[in-house]
């Protein structure tokens, strides 16, 4: 190889005057040059190899972590949440889809536009306003020197979000959500509870059973090409999968709504604190209706007080009173300590232990037998039936019924009631004689139905519940079989429920009287406790009813706390509600006359007694 050393003047060619032609003369490059050149090169090779090594092995995991955020959309789930459904099906709750609409003024175009056309805010105001029925002035207001990201509305429903995207308008953005809705109101408020608008589960079963409740969803990763189209590696096996369950509840809505109406109008009669009403499924422990007032919206739950979103029959406790005479008639037949024949005598008064004690009239009724003295709910004649049974098998027996223990149920809350000490109740003859007429000790109401529920039902003691379980599309749960723990025997508790139907026949319960139907029941009115001390003038008032006392089924129980006026009692206040919740759920269970109905006298043959 030579080089361009130098040039000099070519000869001229004698053949060719005025023509002159170059001789470049080759000169060899220094072997150095060539060395340099090459060692460059080697350098340049070698830098690039280590540098692509640096880039795979030290720093591959970093890019390729980078990589996939900017090929990756992650997807957060919504939180989407099962519905609620009553025993027939009926929606309770619900999630519905939901909008908010975010403008960006910077992208304001209309369809038909040219290209970098920018419509001003007023322009997309005039076609906005009639859609989101809002003043044009004031969405001019919120977007005027606004560029982008501005909440024009929020909780748009579907039908209104497609009118806003029928616009076209290009810088308008529709983010979906979910909302929880409620579209029977406050007719199961009481024990479904609510979401906040953080939908955060607040009370009842919505915060108990949250997370059944809970759809499942995963966070999915979507990978996509480098012109934005999506591929479909990347997304784990069941990531799509989307489920249909439903949680169905035992409660009847249209029992419910009965039970809240009649409820509340009695409630609001008497001028009463609050109110509750239950109807239990003696079989299985299915609650068919648990109403109570004062209730709320869900929907619309700023607007009240957080002490409704509480459900008291099962959390406060109170002194069941005379409704709870046939629970102690029935230890003492299970004890042996009583006849089913036999007599008490009642003198209207005695006094034990230095106590005195007296008939709610305070009138003595003589000599008589077990079903008169629930007839008249005599608290004498009780005290000295339960005499004969000892204060320690008393005690006993109401420490096994879990009077003292938190009952074996679903509903959120539930709280145990209160028993004095088995020391207390055998030194203390006082405590035994009180208890003997139910007071001196406290339980809740939803309590007090699982016991008399034990007694149409042959003495055993089924869990209180209110739902049924997941189910999958528009299937439903069918209704569990018979259960509970075998606690009295079944011919004493048939022996209470003819004593409790005379109650009805003859006695305070005359009001719940149905012709052809026959139904048994115990009217209750006791003084009402806070803090160990009795509120002067407080009362609580009830009534307890089993039907049909041949073929026991259901049971309803109506309490009314603290209602207002010198005749207010538990044939008074509690009664009438109780009758409209059974002759509905007559007809919602199509339950046949078990007589002939010329054998039953008027309803009207009867004025109440008081208890």
């Amino acid at each position: 190889m030579h080089g361009l050393e130098g040039r000099r003047p070519a000869a001229r060619s004698s053949g060719t005057p005025g023509r002159s032609r170059r001789v470049l003369t080759f000169q060899p490059i220094p072997a150095r040059r060539l060395w340099l050149v090459y060692l460059l090169l080697a350098a340049g090779l070698g830098g690039l190899a280590l540098r692509l090594a640096w880039v795979q092995l030290v720093q591959g995991n970093e890019l390729l972590t980078r990589a996939r955020a900017v090929q990756t959309q992650t997807i957060s789930p919504l939180g989407r949440r099962r519905p609620i459904v009553d025993r027939q099906g009926r929606l309770v709750a619900l999630d519905e889809e939901r909008f908010t609409l975010w403008a960006h003024p910077r992208y304001f175009a209309f369809p038909g536009d040219d290209i970098g056309r920018l419509r001003s805010p007023l322009d997309v105001a005039r076609k906005l306003s009639a859609v989101l029925a809002l003043p044009m002035a004031d969405l001019v207001r919120s977007l005027d020197g606004r560029k982008s990201g501005v909440k024009l509305a929020t909780d748009l429903d579907p039908e209104t979000a497609q009118r806003v995207r029928n616009l076209g308008i290009s810088g308008l953005d529709l983010e979906a959500y979910p909302q929880r809705v409620y579209p029977q109101g406050g007719l199961f408020a009481n024990v479904v509870g609510f979401l906040n608008l953080e939908r955060v589960a607040q009370a009842g079963l919505e915060q108990s059973r949250d997370r059944d409740l809970r759809r499942h969803e995963a966070t999915r990763s979507l990978r996509r090409g480098a012109d934005g189209t999506p591929l479909p590696d990347g997304l784990r096996a069941g990531v799509l999968y989307g489920d249909d369950l439903r949680l169905q509840l035992t409660l009847d809505a249209r029992l419910q709504q009965v039970a809240q109406l009649a409820l509340s109008k009695q409630v609001k009669q008497w001028q009463a604190k609050r109110g509750v009403a239950l109807v239990m499924d003696v079989r299985n422990g299915e609650l068919l209706a648990l109403a109570s007032t004062p209730t709320y919206n869900p929907n619309k739950f700023w607007s009240y007080k957080p002490g409704l979103f509480r459900e008291w029959s099962v959390q406060d406790l109170y002194e069941p009173g005379s409704t709870f005479k046939p629970i102690n008639l029935a230890i003492a037949l299970q004890e042996k300590a009583i006849d089913p024949a036999g007599k008490v005598s009642d003198t209207g008064q005695l006094t034990i232990g230095g106590w005195p004690i007296f008939n709610h009239d305070r009138k003595g009724n003589g000599v008589i037998d077990f079903p008169t003295v629930l007839q008249v709910s005599s608290n004498v004649g009780m005290v000295q039936a339960m005499r004969r049974v000892k204060p320690t098998r008393f005690w006993h027996w109401l420490h096994t019924l879990g009077i003292d223990s938190t009952p074996d149920t679903d509903l959120p809350g539930a709280q145990a009631g209160q028993l004095k000490t088995l020391e207390v109740f055998r030194t203390q003859p006082i405590e035994p004689a009180t208890a003997a007429f139910g007071q001196g000790f406290n339980l809740t109401p939803l309590k007090l139905v699982q016991l008399h529920a034990m007694l149409a039902n042959g003495g055993r003691l089924v869990s209180p519940h209110i739902t049924r379980g997941l189910r999958s599309g528009e299937d439903l749960a069918t209704a569990p079989p018979a259960s509970g723990l075998q606690l009295f025997r079944p011919e004493i508790t048939q022996t209470v429920l003819n004593w409790m139907e005379t109650v009805v026949e003859k006695g305070s319960g005359k009001g719940v009287r149905i012709p052809g139907h026959r139904i048994g029941g115990k009217t209750g009115t006791a003084q009402k406790a806070e803090n160990g001390v009795y509120i002067p003038g407080a009362r609580i008032t009830s009534f307890v009813a089993h039907l049909p006392i041949n073929d026991p089924r259901y049971v309803v129980l109506v309490v009314v706390d603290e209602p207002k006026g010198g005749n207010a009692y538990g044939s008074t206040v509690a009664v009438p509600v109780a009758r409209q919740i059974i002759e509905a759920l007559l007809v919602i269970e199509k339950i046949p006359p078990t007589r002939p109905t010329a054998a039953a006298a008027p309803n009207t043959a009867n004025k109440p007694k008081r208890t």
